[in-house]
């Protein structure tokens, strides 16, 4: 009988109705992944049996699960468990968004929501939400896809699956501005509303952190070095744990009030400092060109 063995991996995609799941979908097909769509967790594992003793040159597999009903979060961790006896080693991804996201992207394409029924839009997605809590809590990474067009989700979903080469970790670093709220993705938080704002500044108003004269402003305060060496300091701490626990993905939050100079200058030199032979970094400025 084929045996399974640490090369094959098994990853479940699941998470709220208009969160991107179809889309992630696409992307783990692109990348060379065996894809199961709308699979329900009992088959799972009948599934995983399978592709080992009739296709064992499968190695990566992905099935994005719905798990709106109201028993699926038990049906899904027996269905984890019965893959872990097998010999894989399962991790779930969740999808996530904001209400407002969510209502937009339903109402752009004119859908229903999949529990709306005669009620409204917004109750349907709360509803959903409570439903997910638990599977959510347990998920071992979680995307925000809010701030993503398609394009941005499609190679955030790409630098998380594609994990046959390159670094052992990646991280995220993502610059947000408060205003809009915190990442709901977000594993570690910064705030570097204690600099004072280039807003104030009228020749740095218009501009973004991206810009040199930006940065350069942002970086001539005092304690902005400091801070980011501590940061990476920090980081790489917690980077030798992420490793250790077998953690592949994770989104560093860099915020400040709008999201458009200070957290865009600290995450892009973050991005460049944290990147190396065992990390590679990806930088999402969430909030830029918002205002």
């Amino acid at each position: 009988m084929p045996l399974v063995s640490r090369r094959h991996e098994f990853v479940v995609v699941t998470g709220l109705s208009g969160a991107g799941r179809s889309t992630a979908s696409n992307v783990l097909q692109d990348t060379g992944w065996y894809v199961t769509d709308n699979l329900p967790p009992q088959m799972l594992a009948p599934m995983a049996t399978l592709l080992r003793d009739k296709q064992p040159e499968v190695l990566r597999v992905a099935a994005v699960v719905d798990v709106r009903s109201r028993d699926m979060f038990e049906s899904l961790s027996e269905a984890l468990q019965e893959l872990r006896d097998l010999g894989w080693q399962p991790r779930v991804v969740f999808l996530d968004a904001t209400d407002e996201t969510l209502v937009r992207r339903f109402e752009s394409v004119r859908r229903p929501h999949p529990l709306q029924g005669d009620g409204g839009l917004l109750e349907a997605i709360q509803e959903e939400r409570r439903r997910l809590g638990d599977i959510r809590s347990v998920s071992d990474t979680i995307v925000d896809t809010s701030g993503f067009n398609v394009h941005q989700f499609s190679a955030k979903m790409a630098q998380i699956f594609d994990s046959e080469r390159g670094p052992r970790l990646r991280v995220a670093v993502m610059s947000f501005g408060f205003k809009y709220g915190i990442p709901l993705d977000a594993d570690i938080v910064l705030d570097m509303r204690f600099l004072p704002n280039p807003f104030w500044v009228p020749e740095l108003r218009s501009k973004t952190g991206r810009d040199p004269e930006v940065a350069g402003f942002v970086f001539d305060q005092l304690g902005a070095d400091e801070f980011v060496e501590r940061a990476v300091a920090m980081m790489d701490a917690m980077i030798s744990g992420y490793v250790r626990e077998g953690r592949r993905y994770v989104t560093l939050a860099v915020g400040c009030t709008g999201g458009k100079h200070r957290s865009v200058a600290v995450a892009e030199r973050l991005s460049r400092e944290l990147s190396g032979p065992e990390v590679g970094t990806i930088t999402v400025h969430r909030d830029l060109g918002r205002e």
